[in-house]
């Protein structure tokens, strides 16, 4: 029969056309995580260009606030030496000239002192000069951030002028620490929502970091390690900032477009599993259908060899009765028995069988007596273990007289009627081993399984079912082992039986 050639073709195709299905499934989810990850990475590329144009309008920020901080100096420069000249050069003009210059000043804060801090006049002050009369305290403090300018306008007797930052300039830094604030807290919660770390200029201190796991990112270890992953994914972004040095903003891919990477295996491992539960269900099935039918088959055989049997048996003792007596009545007692023997075989598949300690050299013994009686003179049956020893294993008498009797015939045939068959029984602890050779035909390495399939025959006649049912019975009924231990075409064939002790 073809049927299991056909079916092992069969399951290559389909296992080819699975193959086939799940490449293009990889294969177009590889273009679709591709195209993804080129957007997300050209959006990366945008917000680090985005990143970077911020940072050098920042510095410009910060560059222009200098300007103005300079300019403030020198107004307040300008200021002193306007009030050193008024006691110096006493021309209506010049003196029209430094007041006009003293009272154009409407933005930096002023105050004006004697050497006892006592102040002289203010101007552009948050508090009434008439009731604050010395600089001290919070005051002072407020208007010694900068050096005062010392102005000598009497022999011995100095004056002073302390300023400070104008309201608007204040203000205006306000804005700018905003600015740098807000600039990092920016990066940290991106748009691009890439994980973020920012270091110092080392690029070793982690200062902030973002779209990062809370948890993990609490372990340093982690940090720099996935800092490392950053530097070899990604340049870091250099930017300098006010008065705050360098800054590095390392980032790499979105944990989505990882996912995504790794989507494909994903994937596959689904597929994967859903394939093998179904093939793990589908074959239980299909076995459990065999064993019913093994059963059905079985028991129905065994029924209808019950009425032939019992009628043989009447012939022969009605012959008895009229006196034949004769060698070919004693013989087809034999066979007689023997049917008994297959119909109660046949009776117990599917149900549990009693297994007892036999003697396995003597069950051997008897099985290749009964087979040299009924095959060819030219087949040599040899066993290497004498008939009088002794190996034990349990074993149901019927079944495993049933796996003996099937593989002997199939030497048989494997050797045209005409060979040797060697039997060879050992032990160890745990097995007993019968191995049964013939110099036959062969078989392929390749149907060293498929022939204890049921319906698989190399004959033009036949069934298919002797090997089937012989592994079924060392299988199933007596936790065994049986398989092809060795064959070569044209040379021989050994089969391997194990018994548990």
């Amino acid at each position: 029969m073809n049927i299991y050639s056909k079916k092992k073709r069969w399951k290559w195709g389909l296992f080819t056309l699975a193959v086939l299905i799940v490449a293009v499934s990889l294969w177009y989810t590889n273009i679709l995580v591709k195209h993804i990850a080129k957007d997300q990475r050209a959006n990366v590329r945008i917000w680090a260009e985005a990143i970077q144009r911020k940072a050098d309008l920042v510095n410009y920020t910060d560059k222009f606030f200098k300007q103005l901080e300079d300019e403030e100096r020198k107004k307040a420069e300008i200021l002193a030496e306007a009030y050193k000249y008024i006691s110096m050069d006493t021309t209506s003009q010049s003196l029209t000239f430094y007041m006009n210059l003293i009272r154009g000043n409407s933005t930096v804060p002023v105050i004006l002192t004697d050497d006892a801090d006592t102040i002289e006049s203010a101007r552009n002050v948050d508090f009434n000069p008439d009731t604050v009369k010395t600089l001290t305290g919070r005051l002072r403090r407020e208007f010694t951030i900068y050096p005062p300018v010392e102005i000598n306008y009497l022999p011995g007797k100095n004056l002073y002028l302390y300023y400070k930052d104008s309201k608007l300039f204040i203000e205006l830094r306000i804005v700018l620490e905003d600015l740098i604030e807000s600039f990092f807290s920016e990066i940290v919660l991106n748009s691009a929502s890439v994980p973020v770390i920012i270091t110092d200029s080392t690029q070793t201190k982690v200062l902030q970091y973002g779209q990062l796991n809370p948890k993990k990112a609490a372990d340093s270890s982690y940090l720099q390690k996935t800092l490392e992953d950053m530097a070899s994914d990604n340049d870091p972004i250099e930017i300098e900032l006010a008065d705050q040095g360098k800054r590095y903003i390392f980032y790499q891919s979105s944990e989505l477009l990882t996912r995504l990477m790794y989507f494909p295996y994903f994937q596959l491992g689904i597929i994967g599993l859903f394939l093998f539960i179904a093939y793990v269900f589908f074959s239980s099935a299909r076995r459990s259908e065999q064993n019913q039918v093994w059963v059905g088959l079985a028991k129905e055989t065994a029924h209808q060899l019950g009425t032939p049997i019992s009628s043989m048996i009447a012939w022969i003792e009605l012959l008895k009765l009229e006196g034949h007596e004769s060698e070919t009545i004693d013989e087809l007692k034999k066979d007689i028995d023997r049917l008994h023997k297959i119909t109660d075989r046949f009776s117990k598949i599917g149900s549990t069988p009693i297994l007892k300690k036999e003697n396995i050299i003597a069950v051997i013994y008897r099985d290749i007596s009964y087979l040299r009686t009924r095959s060819s003179k030219r087949v040599i049956f040899s066993v290497n273990r004498a008939e009088d020893e002794e190996i034990y294993a349990p074993i149901n008498l019927h079944l495993f007289d049933w796996v003996i009797e099937n593989l002997s015939k199939n030497a048989i045939d494997a050797i045209g009627g005409e060979g040797k068959i060697d039997i060879n029984i050992s032990e160890d602890e745990h097995y007993v081993t019968i191995d049964i050779t013939d110099n036959g035909k062969g078989i392929h390495k390749s149907e060293f399984k498929t022939i204890f399939n049921p319906g698989y025959t190399s004959k033009k006649r036949g069934w298919g079912l002797g090997l089937s049912l012989a592994k079924r019975i060392i299988k199933e009924y007596h936790k065994g082992k049986i398989f092809v231990k060795s064959s070569a075409v044209g040379k021989g064939t050994t089969f391997r039986v194990m018994l548990r002790k």
